[in-house]
């Protein structure tokens, strides 16, 4: 359980500011910076350097903040499941997963759908949204853990590979080329900047010195459907996880067109906050899913 003292450092860290921690707790800014102080003689480290707006984490502070952030959002838990012990039949706290939008779209419906047969009791609720929105939810305490296929901060998050998908480039129609460059008098159809698969693109298209900008052009469109029915009537290229264009490119509406060497598979992973005590049941969860 913590204690006024790491709810208050807590504070300061999302606050960025004594001043705006003490509003957001009530009380005076002197007892805030006491507060601090005291955890700072306790840890034998400052946990805060003054910038011009306020203050941020030193290194000890951060990583104090990640500690103390998974202890609160796992005692928040923890007290759901005590509280539902004096509920009605067992009734055990939701599930409260995020996933990215095209874990949510391709995968989600047969992995929940499977799960809910197996725990026909369960209440799950389900988030979605890119990868640093989730993330975010995370820290937040407003989701447990998540399925994701962009990239995270690994010093902040607990990881297991829940499977390895290719990334492939399809089009209306034609054949794999040998190289990228190929594509590129084509117009590329593709997400919204922050998603996962337009991340990965654009990843690895800067590994070989390249950018979305030198496509023939570029529509944005925040939908993976629309995306692929676009490209199907003859709209452009895009790059997608195979998972999300399997039934198309089982009825022939899209092809795969993904040039030699820009051969990817990227991993979707279940991520949570480390050091979070319930690690072992998430991996149990992960290992459930994947049979």
């Amino acid at each position: 359980m913590l204690d006024y003292r790491a709810h208050t450092f807590l504070a300061v860290v999302r606050a960025g500011s004594f001043t705006r921690a003490a509003e957001e707790l009530h009380v005076t800014q002197p007892a805030v910076s006491q507060h601090i102080r005291q955890l700072e003689a306790h840890y034998g480290c400052t946990l805060f350097s003054k910038t011009g707006r306020g203050v941020e984490p030193t290194d000890a502070g951060r990583l104090l903040y990640q500690a103390l952030d998974a202890e609160r959002n796992d005692e928040a838990r923890l007290r759901a499941e005590l509280d539902s012990l004096r509920g009605e039949k067992d009734a055990r706290p939701p599930l409260r997963l995020g996933c990215t939008r095209t874990i949510a779209d391709y995968v989600a419906p047969r992995l929940l759908a499977r799960h809910l047969v197996r725990h026909p009791g369960e209440h799950v609720l389900m988030r979605t949204g890119n990868t640093a929105e989730l993330v975010a939810l995370i820290d937040a305490g407003e989701i447990d853990f998540a399925l994701v296929e962009g990239y995270f901060d690994r010093g902040a998050f607990e990881s297991a590979i829940f499977s390895r998908e290719p990334y492939l480039a399809v089009a209306a129609s034609g054949e794999q080329t040998a190289s990228i460059t190929y594509l590129l008098d084509q117009r590329l159809v593709l997400r919204e900047p922050g998603s996962g698969t337009r991340e990965i693109l654009e990843r690895h298209l800067a590994a070989r010195d390249l950018s979305v900008d030198d496509f023939a052009g570029a529509i944005e469109l925040a939908s993976i459907p629309t995306i692929k029915a676009c490209v199907a009537a003859g709209a452009g290229v895009s790059f997608m996880y195979r998972v999300a264009a399997e039934a198309e490119l089982a009825r022939g509406a899209l092809a795969d067109v993904t040039p030699a060497d820009f051969a990817v598979e990227h991993d979707f992973s279940l991520i949570w906050q480390r050091g979070s005590r319930y690690a072992d049941r998430y991996r149990s969860l992960l290992r459930e899913w994947i049979t």
